[in-house]
């Protein structure tokens, strides 16, 4: 994942694939369908729940310590701590 602060996007691997269609050149003398992976707003990307792997959104709750943590709202698991 490679993040770009000054535009707020991120390129995740393997997420918003676009193809390009290139002519044969000199510096590419085959040509082709290239596909590389484009950026995508900050606000599309969500939380992993650690136990199914699915996006989720996040909530927060307060542990028997008194502190706050946040946790998956797909399956009630703690994601710091």
């Amino acid at each position: 994942m490679k993040s770009i602060p000054d535009e707020n996007r991120v390129v995740v691997s393997g997420v918003n694939i676009k193809a390009r269609h290139t002519k044969p050149s000199q510096a590419d003398p085959q040509g082709g369908i290239k596909r590389n992976e484009a950026p995508i707003h900050v606000s599309n990307v969500a939380h992993v729940d650690p136990t199914s792997g699915k996006p989720t959104r996040v909530g927060f709750k307060t542990d028997d310590k008194g502190r706050k943590v946040r946790f998956s709202k797909r399956s009630g698991e703690s994601i710091d701590g």
